[in-house]
């Protein structure tokens, strides 16, 4: 036998039985229960049906609770939070059949995360269901989709003594568990701590306009990248906020990532024009990348690799635009994937399945790539007017369009399930097991035609940029939880793809 688990040791048995008859011995409880931690939910079953005292055995509090514990539900509970460990684990795989079911089918409920005083939408980003979106008008809003509390709290700007005037711009925001950062178009940072209030905590200032903003995934590090410099800013141990480090590099950056699960200082992957920058401490100028005349198109980085796309001239070089991967302990490439004549536009390699990333590209196309190969798993035909933002799961892709669609695609069967349109390009998809954000955020940040400083809220209705908030985990009948494309008494609902309510109601004639 294997070395026994902790488990074990911790939990003391108390029950009648003290022998387990095993064919021709008899072995005691704790030995047997021991072999039985081996089996599966079936074989467990079926072991059930032997006898009394096998299933007294086989249905034992423990060994349902590592079951749970092994397939991934109820991972911070403790054995003695439930009384039935099978029953508990037969409603988690209940639930998650539910809710593939209804992601499947669109059977939901969906939200419109609004606010007309902003003017026009700047910048969106979201984190376990916290919301942030960021203005033309400088103001910072949230909203928890958690708690489906849309009541926008104002984040508070650092207010001077000659801020008289309109607020400038929001360029960028940011949000972890515990942070929101906003950086505005003047060079100004301001960080806030999502559980001290709506004042900022700290700010700090570039001489020029931002092109690039980062957040730790998780603890409290924010990277900015203005002009030739990229400064990093980090607590110190009694919770000062100070520069921890500033780099100055040869171009303008265009992407800018913090690598997440690093204990020491904080180590940031910056993409300049055709160079990739690894930043750390030890090592302030560490190229990571570097081919002349080859721009990178996108960026995103995991605790150890880094995955960026790369832009070739077909009629110079021999190379077709690829998806290139870097090792960032020994930075060196370990794959180099796709063959595409468009430029790949976002990539997600941080939020993949282990061995899984999916990208965009302008030609059309989503494409999943198995780590461990150089051939896309699957291509989907997915956005007229090329892809702009990305994510997948085990089994499903969450695609946005540069012409405002957003598309659900079953991943293994290649086929898309339902899509939602709205009016400006898709920037930021987000999504969990029972929830999906989307933020279209429109290009033209001051409509032909209109005043932005205009107090009719109505005149840019059109212009302003939409963000919508799914949710899947509803238990209402099929009908009433439909997402609202057209709304009808119309009852029958077999046959619609969709599950698309009739314009008409003509059942009511």
């Amino acid at each position: 036998l294997k070395k026994p688990n902790k488990l074990f040791s911790l939990f003391s048995f108390q029950n009648e039985i003290n022998e387990v008859p095993f064919f021709d011995i008899q072995l005691p409880y704790e030995l047997a229960l021991k072999i039985f931690q081996y089996l599966g939910k079936t074989e467990l079953g079926r072991c059930a049906q032997v006898s009394r005292t096998w299933k007294v055995l086989a249905e034992d509090e423990v060994l349902w609770y590592r079951l749970c514990q092994q397939e991934g539900y109820l991972l911070d509970t403790s054995i003695s939070d439930r009384s039935c460990w099978k029953l508990a684990l037969k409603n988690c795989r209940v639930r998650e059949r539910t809710l593939k079911t209804n992601w499947k089918n669109r059977i939901g409920t969906v939200s419109q995360l609004q606010y007309e005083l902003g003017r026009i939408l700047c910048d969106v980003h979201s984190c376990d269901g916290v919301v942030i979106a960021g203005y033309t008008s400088g103001e910072v809003r949230l909203w928890d989709t958690r708690t489906w509390d849309y009541t926008a709290p104002i984040l508070e700007p650092v207010h001077g003594p000659g801020d008289a005037g309109p607020q400038p711009h929001v360029s960028f925001v940011r949000i972890n568990s515990s942070l929101a950062v906003a950086a505005y178009e003047d060079g100004t940072v301001s960080i806030w701590n999502l559980m001290f209030g709506r004042e900022p905590i700290h700010c700090y200032q570039h001489n020029q306009r931002i092109q690039a903003l980062a957040l730790a995934s998780e603890g409290a590090t924010v990277a900015t990248a203005s002009g030739f410099e990229v400064k990093v800013e980090s607590p110190n141990d009694r919770g000062f906020w100070q520069t921890m480090e500033t780099f100055e590099i040869q171009k303008l950056v265009n992407f800018l990532n913090l690598v997440p699960a690093v204990m020491e200082s904080p180590v940031t992957i910056a993409a300049a024009e055709d160079i990739v920058y690894l930043l750390k401490a030890e090592d302030p100028g560490k190229i990571l990348h570097s081919v002349y005349g080859q721009p990178v198109t996108c960026l995103d980085v995991s605790a150890h690799e880094a995955a960026f796309g790369v832009k070739t001239f077909g009629w110079l070089l021999n190379e077709p635009n690829q998806i290139l991967l870097y090792n960032l302990e020994t930075s060196q490439c370990l794959k180099k994937m796709g063959n595409s004549i468009g430029d790949f536009t976002c990539v997600n390699l941080q939020n993949s399945p282990p061995n899984m990333l999916v990208t965009g590209n302008k030609d059309r196309r989503v494409r999943v790539f198995d780590l461990r190969k150089s051939e896309s798993l699957c291509s989907l035909y997915a956005h007229q007017l090329g892809v702009s933002a990305v994510q997948m799961d085990d089994w499903k892709i969450i695609s946005g369009g540069e012409e405002g669609l957003v598309c659900v695609w079953d991943q293994r069967m290649g086929t898309k399930l339902w899509e939602m349109h709205a009016r400006h390009p898709v920037r930021h998809v987000w999504f969990n097991s029972h929830s999906l954000i989307t933020a279209n955020i429109p290009d033209e940040k001051t409509p032909r035609g209109t005043s932005i400083m205009d107090d009719d809220l109505t005149a840019h209705r059109k212009h302003r940029g939409i963000i919508y908030a799914y949710e899947f985990s509803v238990d209402q009948l099929a009908v009433e939880s439909v997402l609202p494309i057209c709304r009808s008494s119309y009852d029958e609902v077999t046959g619609y793809n969709y599950n698309i309510g009739l314009a008409v109601p003509y059942d009511n004639i």
